[in-house]
């Protein structure tokens, strides 16, 4: 967008930070919620009996569920806005806890799984609409307050795990349903707030955001193939913790499965931290650099985290989530300005990507793991963040913003 027109639209739409926060917090709440799946794996894997593969499989379930559907929800509402689709969206996710809670076999967690991720689907895309609308042209700033209530969201989902649900059983998971609930009740405001701000308006002025591409149309598919490479090494390395870290920890040091948890949480912790800080940076120096950084900066302590002890390998990890987590919110609003106007559509397909590198990530490593050990699947993905090299094809399309005088 020209700087002219973000000027304009900046000073008619201050940033609305009431509504930010209560879309972090519903972000939050869906994500404690998705890796509540995640950190009751040791559970359900000596509950049922299930393999690596079938333990990857869950999380490819519902990943790849979200990342289907993900880029179809984004483009329709570029075209057809449903305000209040985040409240329904929410529900689906509400059915599959409740499912998840009762379930009686590996089928049915299957069917529980892929309604979270149908939920996902909506929120995703959505959601971060929701947050260029309200950032008052500080499209990093708004992304990052966004995915680091997600962020949060999925630490806290192991620690109320390690607390609740690994002392009491499969059963507790039916007391997230009340996370759920209130999510539904915010998003449902936002909804409300959505319809008044944009669908209200007069159909003109809904495009006053939109503008050409700011490099040629080859320059574009080649810097959006370049930041899906990005994405998939992102993924696949935070799906390799996410989904197996606790049982390194367990069979490589002989920790306790709660003390695993905790471990995870410190993890997660760091990924919020360096996703709030990841937004503002990247809308003060830049995009590319900021990508720079997270993704090729993090290499040397992924290629380390194999050959250490426990206590560098929980120093190892927290800054590798530090690190690693600055990428997604400017890659994504990169990817936004790359293609201005096609919000949902855009939004959509970087979260369904995401989503499902993190699924074919949890069903490759599981298989990794199955045939040749744990060990051997964080000693192949240290390597993946080297893929940043490319970064260097990523055309410069923007000024950082200096400071007021």
């Amino acid at each position: 967008m020209p700087p002219a027109a973000t000027a304009t639209l900046t000073a008619a739409n201050p940033t609305r930070y009431r509504v930010l926060g209560a879309i972090s917090f519903s972000h939050m709440l869906n994500d404690m919620i998705q890796s509540l799946i995640l950190a009751i794996y040791p559970i359900l894997k000596g509950d049922f009996n299930l393999s690596f593969l079938q333990i990857g499989l869950i999380t490819l379930t519902y990943q790849l569920t979200a990342s289907m559907l993900q880029p179809l929800v984004g483009l329709y509402t570029d075209k057809h806005p449903k305000p209040h689709s985040l409240a329904f969206g929410m529900g689906s996710t509400l059915c599959g806890l409740l499912l998840l809670s009762i379930a009686p076999n590996f089928a049915v967690i299957l069917l529980a799984a892929a309604l979270v991720g149908t939920g996902s689907s909506v929120f995703h895309p959505e959601s971060s609409r929701i947050a260029r609308l309200a950032s008052g042209g500080q499209h990093g700033l708004a992304q990052s307050i966004f995915q680091v209530g997600g962020n949060t969201g999925s630490a806290l989902g192991p620690l109320l795990a390690a607390l609740i649900v690994l002392p009491q059983g499969q059963g507790a998971i039916a007391w997230f349903a009340l996370a759920a609930l209130v999510a539904i009740a915010v998003l449902w405001q936002i909804g409300n707030w959505y319809q008044r701000q944009f669908l209200s308006r007069p159909a003109a002025t809904r495009k006053v955001s939109e503008a050409a591409s700011p490099v040629p149309q080859r320059l574009v598919v080649r810097a959006i193939a370049v930041l899906l490479v990005l994405i998939f090494s992102k993924y696949f390395y935070l799906t390799s913790i996410t989904s197996y870290y606790t049982f390194y920890l367990i069979h490589h040091f002989g920790v306790s499965v709660q003390a695993s948890q905790i471990h995870l949480f410190v993890f997660l912790f760091a990924v919020a931290a360096g996703t709030l800080a990841g937004g503002p940076i990247g809308d003060r120096i830049g995009r590319k650099p900021v990508i720079w950084v997270s993704i090729l900066g993090v290499a040397p302590f992924t290629l380390a985290l194999p050959h250490v002890n426990l206590m560098w390998t929980g120093i190892l990890i927290f800054i590798i989530g530090l690190v690693i987590a600055s990428a997604f919110s400017a890659i994504l609003v990169y990817a936004q300005e790359l293609m201005p106007g096609k919000i949902g559509a855009v939004s959509g397909m970087f979260f369904g990507f995401a989503f499902g590198m993190g699924g074919i990530g949890a069903a490759v490593l599981g298989v990794l793991a199955d045939s040749h050990g744990i060990e051997f699947v964080y000693q192949i993905c240290a390597f993946l963040p080297l893929l940043g090299l490319l970064t260097i094809f990523l055309p410069t399309i923007e000024h950082p913003r200096r400071k007021a005088a």
